[in-house]
């Protein structure tokens, strides 16, 4: 009875010791050395729109305007402009990516006789490309649906600030003590 209680306290870690896990692939690591940027909602469209506009350019210019090119370019931009917003922004990418899709279809979409024969073109050319828009929207929006449940996942584990009690009035539970100033002026302490 006496040897009992010496030899029965045993500790069995759940998990993988550090020298256990395995080296990410290449590929991971080669991701995680490219530049993160933070964009805005704001810079984040602009961003979509100039680097589609740039492929729109380019596609003209080499490949006489072929609409899988554009479309094939169209997908890494919409990963990255959901990769680059800021998680407050997140709702911003999978709108701003259609709009960028249709500055860049301009140069593509071959319109002539004015502004009237350009802009038929360009919804014509949204119309019959809507395939690639569709497609580009959904990995932004996929993107940047997984990034916000993985935040709203690190907020929920983050230890939680000091409990108030039920029923008390902000700023008298435990704490630090906040000094209300325009209360302390109107009142004057007397020896």
């Amino acid at each position: 009875m006496e040897g009992a209680g010496a030899g029965a306290a045993t500790v069995y870690r759940v998990g993988t010791p550090a020298a256990a896990r395995r080296p990410a692939p290449p590929v991971v690591q080669a991701l995680r050395r490219l530049p993160a940027p933070r964009l805005t909602g704001l810079g984040a469209g602009l961003f979509a729109s100039a680097a589609m506009l740039v492929v729109g350019f380019l596609d003209w210019l080499v490949l006489d305007g072929s609409p899988l090119a554009f479309g094939l370019l169209f997908l890494p931009v919409s990963a990255l402009t959901a990769l680059w917003v800021r998680t407050a922004d997140l709702v911003t990418a999978p709108i701003a990516v259609p709009i960028a899709f249709a500055v860049g279809v301009v140069p593509i979409s071959g319109g002539s006789g004015g502004f009237g024969g350009q802009a038929m073109a360009v919804i014509t050319a949204l119309a019959v490309h809507a395939g690639w828009l569709y497609g580009g929207t959904l990995v932004a929006g996929v993107i940047a649906s997984v990034r916000k449940v993985r935040e709203m996942g690190r907020r929920r584990r983050r230890p939680a600030g000091p409990a108030q009690p039920a029923g008390t009035p902000r700023g008298t539970g435990p704490g630090p003590a906040r000094r209300n100033p325009s209360a302390a002026r109107g009142r004057r302490t007397t020896p």
